[in-house]
């Protein structure tokens, strides 16, 4: 049986925090819906330490390339719909 990785990496903005305390109240929803609703891992994983920025990860592990390739891209799809955040960049890599 095969083992397929996807890692979804994408680069927020967050021009209503006006704290690191309202950015991590947006991202630790966005986290909590993710991985709830698509059962996936989800992690902040640079700019913690910017106010107005988050970049977040999320990996799921399946057997097939094309199943993950389109839970990822549903899971951007949700991200980008998201207004509390605007995405600037995002990249999937399967592994």
């Amino acid at each position: 049986m095969a083992m397929v990785i996807g890692v979804l990496r994408v680069r927020l903005a967050i021009f209503e925090a006006l704290s690191l305390k309202d950015k991590r109240r947006v991202t630790k929803s966005i986290k909590e819906r993710l991985s709830v609703r698509h059962n996936v891992s989800v992690a902040e994983v640079d700019d913690l330490d910017r106010r107005q920025a988050a970049t977040i990860a999320v990996a799921m592990v399946a057997n097939e390339t094309r199943f993950v390739q389109s839970a990822l891209s549903k899971i951007l799809d949700e991200i980008r719909r998201d207004t509390r955040a605007n995405l600037v960049a995002h990249d999937i890599e399967i592994l």
